[in-house]
């Protein structure tokens, strides 16, 4: 792989992370773009490790609090996590059918869609709230992002504020959710390439050009994107993963 593709690909995976417009969709359609489809999921995962680092990086404060001196709250993260197991094995075949490139607009505008949903629609609740049901939907609806196009955190910020969520709480839990849940893929996804013997290649010099470039500019970028997403002003990235979605049907189309 030439390194100024690694440096692009790096790059697009520290812009794109934090914003609800799905970084997995970005790197394959810059992929088409430069006709690099044969680089391998290998490095996409040295990149989402680099942006995973900005992440914690930016929510080390957060995280300490929570395994020192908040137990319960932390438990509700591992809570969100648990319909992820199932739906992992459950949309494992759905989710190699839809990883085809014919697909991935349509799952972009489907990201858009999501968006709007979350920006316009909510529950009201006749009982009392329950923070379990809410967590639990909440990782329901994060394994659409299982499916690559559909956005991991539109899908579950959304989710928190169609069920009466403030758009500062959906935001932090979305991403400290987002934690763990990296790890667990990246592991399953080490895991695959070390039983193939491809686990060294995460050290050559273009695996660390990625990580490098999506750890830096993903610690530009995050605080600028909480932000705006904390203000609850999600129609923009609707409005914009409907039409990039719409242009990568066009391509794909005319390709």
């Amino acid at each position: 792989m030439p390194k100024l593709i690694a440096l692009i690909l790096g790059l697009v995976q520290g812009l794109t992370e934090f914003f609800p417009i799905s970084s997995s969709a970005h790197l394959k359609l810059v992929k088409m773009l430069m006709h690099a489809t044969e680089i391998p999921v290998m490095f996409d995962l040295v990149c989402h490790l680099g942006s995973l680092g900005a992440l914690i990086w930016f929510f080390r404060t957060d995280i300490k609090q929570l395994v020192v001196f908040d137990r319960k709250r932390l438990s509700y993260f591992f809570i969100a996590l648990l319909p992820l197991i199932p739906c992992y094995f459950l949309l494992n075949p759905v989710r190699k059918f839809a990883s085809q490139p014919e697909f991935l607009g349509l799952f972009l505008m489907l990201t858009g869609g999501i968006l709007i949903l979350g920006g316009r629609v909510r529950i009201k609740h006749k009982r009392k709230r329950s923070l379990l049901r809410d967590v639990l939907l909440i990782g329901t609806m994060q394994s659409a992002a299982l499916i690559p196009g559909i956005s991991r955190s539109a899908s579950t910020i959304s989710c928190a504020q169609i069920l009466g969520w403030k758009s500062k709480d959906a935001v932090r839990f979305s991403f400290l959710l987002a934690i763990p849940t990296i790890i667990g893929g990246n592991f399953i996804e080490a895991r695959h390439l070390w039983k193939k013997g491809q686990i060294t290649q995460f050290l050559n010099l273009e695996c660390l050009i990625g990580f490098a470039a999506a750890f830096f500019v993903g610690l530009l970028v995050i605080r600028f994107a909480i932000n705006w997403l904390e203000k609850g002003k999600l129609k923009l990235f609707a409005w914009y993963c409907l039409l990039i979605g719409f242009g990568a049907n066009v391509y794909m189309f005319l390709k």
